[in-house]
C-alpha cells in the first residue's frame, strides 16, 4: 500500500472513531487525548504529503495510527468501520531525492524506539487488572521494533520507519494513560 492510501485509510478510521467512555468519566480524558494525538498526526501527515515529503508523512501517519490502535485496544475508542490500517501493509517507494532523509529518519527512529523501550517500566501494580495492559503495550512496541529491524535487514527502510513510528506511539500512549512509567529520559516521550 502506498503512503497516500495508508493515510487515507487512517483518516477513514479516525472519521469512524467514537469514544466508548461517557462524558465526565475518569477515562474520558485519556480517550480524548489519544484521539487528539491521532487526529493531530493525521493532519501533520496530510500536510507533509501535500508538500511532497513522503518520509515525514509516513512517520506521522504510522505514529498517529499507533495512538488510535492503542485507544482501541484499551477500549477507550471504538472504530465503527473496523478498518484500521497496519504498518505491515506499507509497500511504497520513495523518490530518490528523499532517500537520504528516509535513511536518516529511519535510523533515528530506530534509536529512539530502542532507547524508549529501555526507559519504560510497568505503571500498575503486578496484581492489578491493568498490569496485563502494560505488558501488552510493551509487547506491541517490542514486536514493532523487531518488525522494523527485520524490514531494515530486508532493505525496506519505508516499512521499517512505519514500524518504528507505530511502536513508539504505543509507548507514548502507555505513558500518557499511566500504564507505563518513565525511568529517567523523559525527552524520549510525548508527555
Amino acid at each position: 500500500m502506498k503512503v497516500e492510501e495508508y493515510g487515507g485509510r487512517f483518516g477513514a478510521a479516525l472519521a469512524a472513531a467514537a469514544f466508548s467512555v461517557p462524558d465526565g468519566s475518569l477515562l474520558r480524558r485519556a480517550a480524548q487525548e489519544m484521539h487528539e494525538m491521532a487526529v493531530a498526526y493525521h493532519s501533520d501527515g496530510a500536510a507533509f504529503l501535500h508538500a511532497g515529503d513522503v518520509v515525514n508523512a509516513l512517520a506521522s501517519f504510522a505514529y498517529g495510527s499507533g495512538w488510535l490502535d492503542a485507544g482501541y485496544v484499551l477500549g477507550l475508542i471504538v472504530c465503527r468501520n473496523g478498518d484500521r490500517p497496519s504498518p505491515h501493509e506499507i509497500g511504497d517507494t520513495i523518490p530518490f531525492a528523499l532517500f537520504d532523509r528516509l535513511q536518516w529518519k529511519t535510523e533515528r527512529y530506530r534509536g529512539m524506539l530502542d532507547a524508549a523501550l529501555s526507559e519504560v517500566e510497568y505503571g500498575p501494580d503486578r496484581e492489578s487488572a491493568l498490569y496485563g495492559g502494560a505488558e501488552h503495550f510493551i509487547a506491541v512496541a517490542r514486536s514493532s521494533f523487531a518488525a522494523g529491524v527485520e524490514r531494515l535487514g530486508g532493505e525496506d527502510p519505508i516499512g521499517a520507519l512505519a514500524w518504528f513510528s507505530y511502536g513508539h506511539a504505543w509507548l507514548d500512549a502507555g505513558v500518557r494513560t499511566g500504564l507505563l512509567r518513565i525511568r529517567d529520559r523523559r525527552d524520549l516521550f510525548t508527555v
